[in-house]
């Protein structure tokens, strides 16, 4: 009875969903594969010898934070135009047939490869920067601060071409989930359940293991302004006297000061997910207080925020550990600038 309660549960939440979303398994591959066919023709234009390819030291001044920052278009523009063709005719593969055995394996492996290259590994830092800018940017724009063009300094070309990427990225990976749920298994295609409600992701072991994942989510942005607030009022936790003064100079501390108040409402917001105030809107917000807060105005952000800080601290795995990690123009030891690293 509890099986048939929560399939009907399920079916009843569905059915109050948009009729696109509701049927996003159906469509979400021919979304990938026309996603890999504009880029892969933007590879054809680039390799053609067109303007603006975005890998490399060709139009990027910091492609050094990029994994592929010694990509070239001679080399690297046809290599993005084969395989965007190649995935747009994999895509539609997934979306029309089950495949089993080895085909199925190929056809997963490369949604998989697709997903973690464009979304984790092609991004680095500069999205997260962006991300965490816009609202700095938004707020102080009338005042005339940041003293600084948003789109100039935090989404230039190289950076909408990472954000695009991630885009693709999330598709491939939405497009491998749906092909995996139909052809590996009897789940409901929309939210991937099954009659068996048991392992770690039962609703009682997700409570368990959800709620300590929630605290660490809100513990480590805490931290991170710690850090930040100190600067800005003149005390160097974690840095060098010199490192201190150098950026209450140029009046870095006050940004990293802005960016550590957003952390920590970003902070209030993840721990809303194992609150009551974070399933019902509290009665002092105006218009829609008392209503259900929908999970998709929860999930959506907080996947997309891990997504960025991930490609962040892949990126900061490579350079601190097989690169030197560096701010600005100064480069960072452990020893004297932890709380900076």
């Amino acid at each position: 009875m509890a099986q048939v309660a929560g399939g009907l549960g399920t079916e009843a939440a569905r059915a109050t969903k948009p009729r696109w979303w509701r049927r996003w398994p159906e469509w979400v591959g021919y979304a990938a594969a026309a996603w890999s066919l504009i880029y892969g023709g933007l590879g054809l234009y680039w390799a053609l010898g067109g303007t603006g390819f975005p890998l490399g030291r060709e139009n990027d001044p910091r492609a050094t934070l990029s994994v592929f920052g010694g990509a070239r278009s001679e080399t690297g523009a046809p290599v993005i135009a084969v395989l965007g063709l190649a995935g747009a005719l994999v895509a539609v593969a997934m979306a029309r047939t089950r495949g089993r055995g080895i085909v199925r394996r190929a056809l997963l492996g490369f949604a998989l490869t697709a997903s973690t290259a464009l979304a984790l590994l092609i991004p680095d830092y500069r999205v997260l920067v962006a991300v965490a800018y816009a609202p700095i940017f938004l707020v102080g724009s009338p005042f005339g601060w940041p003293p600084a063009n948003y789109f100039e300094t935090a989404l230039p070309w190289p950076v909408v071409n990472q954000c695009v990427c991630i885009a693709g990225g999330l598709l491939w990976a939405a497009t491998a989930v749906a092909y995996g749920r139909r052809s590996s298994r009897d789940a409901c295609g929309y939210c991937g359940r099954t009659d068996d409600t048991a392992g770690w992701t039962a609703p009682r072991s997700a409570a368990s293991w959800g709620k300590w994942a929630t605290y660490v989510a809100v513990a480590v942005p805490v931290l991170y302004a710690v850090t930040r607030w100190a600067w800005a009022l003149g005390i160097p936790l974690g840095i060098s006297e010199e490192f201190l003064h150098e950026g209450q100079a140029t009046g870095l501390w006050w940004a990293g000061a802005a960016l550590a108040t957003i952390a920590v409402g970003g902070a209030i917001l993840t721990l809303g997910l194992i609150q009551r105030w974070g399933e019902v809107v509290p009665r002092w917000i105006p218009l829609v207080a008392g209503k259900r807060v929908p999970i998709w105005l929860a999930v959506i952000p907080a996947s997309l925020v891990s997504v960025i800080v991930t490609q962040a601290g892949l990126m900061f795995v490579r350079l601190a550990f097989f690169g030197t990690f560096r701010l600005g123009e100064r480069s960072l030891t452990l020893d004297e600038n932890w709380a900076a690293i």
